[in-house]
């Protein structure tokens, strides 16, 4: 065999050896040191390959870091008998916790906007960078029932005053024209159940105390009267539009940030409840109603608010038999989690209530007044998203919804200027999108522990009073287990992975993120 024969034979072995066909590297842009995003466009794309789990005896890694690593791949062979490190976090599924509902973000008519602006190939990479296999695999997303701050103006599906039978409820071009045509191409290119919930963030002015979209407002009259049925009728009648055109859903919140109507000139879209009002809403309106009708299965999640309210607001809606026996979950947003520590809000609800699922359903960066809208590239940022999506799935949470898919490079649009932060971030002008480290810091979560996957023991050999790792691990619905290790450090980290198996020798380097995944044999 000549030389050309030997190379022929040898170039495929070679070219094999970095990674599996299909993954494509990212495509690096720099805005500053370490501050990296990967550019997609009409043409090119970083994408990964579909999981496949390591023969036994084997592991496989994915490791983003501020370095510049993008969800990289490797494997590695469990030890059998290795000199532990002095920190060794060994796997325990004797300890079951939570089951996972799973990850997302949310199709706000921004989010619609700006996807839908880029050429029709860069679109389809950005879907299938969220959605498809060669992606994150969300499977949550969450819809606005009409509009919200990240809309273009204000509106309801039915803006014509005193109409009681809603004969005039329409939906309006930005679900049809936006965020249908979005939610079906999505649903076309996932392997995984897609889970649609939606939250309304304003009823139709004319039902409002405020007669106001925006603004200190509750529903008109008290629960049981015809604003409330009707308010309730709205629901089933979002459901049923939906549904026409072939999406269902699976849960609803009773509204988004009930306690922001409480609020003197709140800025944008909102319906005010108290925890009270919110119980005696859904026992005698909003229950009934879904019950009553062909969307019986749809769940209930009240609260959508700060954790803040816990366990008080789920002790006044779920104490009450009446109201409990149509809600199934709660959901919180993180943006208070500073001021109400999860050990006070969320343990103890769990403690309480622990047949109803609490999920993270709404968070996003650079939503506070004293902080940049979008930064990109933003390292830290992504730390805060991995930060909190551990922290709540080690204190029983089930999943964790981020807010807007993708922004432009303002930070909207958003009718109010309430610009935020986004792990997609899209140049309309140039037909281009940015995956910010935020989108890989979800997807060490959202790829590799499905819906159905339940938390096990990840328990340390010493505990040191500044450790500077955080973990979780979860046994998958296929028998695998996921380990999620985060390091926030500036130092490089060396520990052990310990199983059944054997035991990995790691190390976190700093400002990494890994993912560990094995079978048990």
């Amino acid at each position: 065999m000549g030389a050309a024969g030997a190379l022929g034979w040898l170039l495929p072995l070679l070219l094999a050896v970095p990674r599996a066909a299909g993954a494509r590297p990212c495509s690096p842009k720099y805005f500053g040191r370490d501050a990296v995003v990967c550019v997609c466009n009409a043409t090119y794309c970083d994408t990964l390959d579909p999981v496949v789990l390591p023969a036994p005896g084997t592991y496989v890694k994915y490791e983003s870091s501020k370095a510049g690593k993008r969800l990289e791949r490797s494997e590695g062979s469990f030890q059998r008998s290795l000199r532990a490190p002095d920190l060794v976090l060994t796997v325990d599924t004797t300890q079951r916790y939570q089951k996972v509902k799973g990850f997302g973000g949310a199709m706000t008519d921004a989010a619609a906007i700006n996807i839908l602006s880029l050429p029709e190939t860069a679109r389809d990479h950005l879907l299938r960078s969220y959605f498809s296999e060669e992606g994150l695999e969300y499977n949550l997303v969450r819809l606005p029932m009409a509009s919200c701050d990240f809309s273009l103006y204000a509106y309801t599906y039915d803006d014509v005053p005193f109409d009681y039978e809603l004969t005039h409820f329409s939906l309006r071009d930005e679900d049809t024209k936006l965020k249908i045509p979005l939610l079906h191409q999505a649903l076309a290119m996932t392997k995984r159940p897609l889970s649609l919930y939606a939250s309304p963030w304003t009823s139709p002015a004319w039902m409002k105390t405020s007669e106001s979209f925006v603004g200190k407002g509750t529903l008109k009259g008290q629960a049981g009267d015809k604003y409330h049925k009707t308010w309730a009728n709205y629901f089933v009648r979002f459901l049923d539009e939906y549904a026409k055109h072939n999406l269902t859903f699976w849960a609803v919140t009773a509204e988004n940030e009930p306690m922001a109507g409480l609020i003197n000139n709140y800025p944008f879209q909102c319906l005010g409840f108290t925890a009270e009002q919110q119980r005696d809403f859904i026992a005698r309106d909003l229950g009934p109603a879904l019950a009553n009708s062909s969307h019986r299965d749809v769940r209930l999640i009240i609260l959508d608010d700060n954790r803040l309210h816990l366990p008080h607001w789920a002790k006044v809606v779920l104490e009450d038999e009446e109201a409990a026996r149509y809600v199934h979950g709660i959901g919180i947003h993180w943006y208070l989690d500073f001021i109400g520590p999860i050990q006070d809000t969320v343990v103890p609800t769990h403690e309480l209530f622990p047949d109803y699922f609490i999920l993270g359903t709404e968070a996003c960066t650079g939503s506070g007044f004293w902080e940049r809208d979008v930064i990109l590239g933003c390292w830290e940022r992504g730390n805060q998203y991995s930060h909190s999506i551990l922290t709540n799935l080690n204190h029983f949470v089930a999943g964790w919804t981020d807010w807007n898919l993708a922004l432009n490079l303002e930070g909207g649009p958003n009718w109010v200027k309430n610009y935020v932060d986004s792990p997609i971030i899209v140049d309309t002008s140039e037909g281009i999108f940015y995956k910010q480290p935020m989108f890989y810091h979800l997807g060490h979560f959202s790829k590799f522990i499905p819906e159905g996957s339940q938390r096990v023991g990840l328990v340390a050999s010493k505990e040191s009073k500044k450790m500077d790792l955080e973990y979780t691990a979860f046994l998958r619905p296929d028998g695998a287990v996921a380990v999620v290790v985060l390091n926030r450090s500036l130092q490089n980290i060396t520990f052990g992975l310990a199983d059944t198996v054997g035991l990995i020798a790691a190390v976190a380097p700093a400002s990494s993120i890994q993912t560990y995944l094995w079978q048990r044999q």
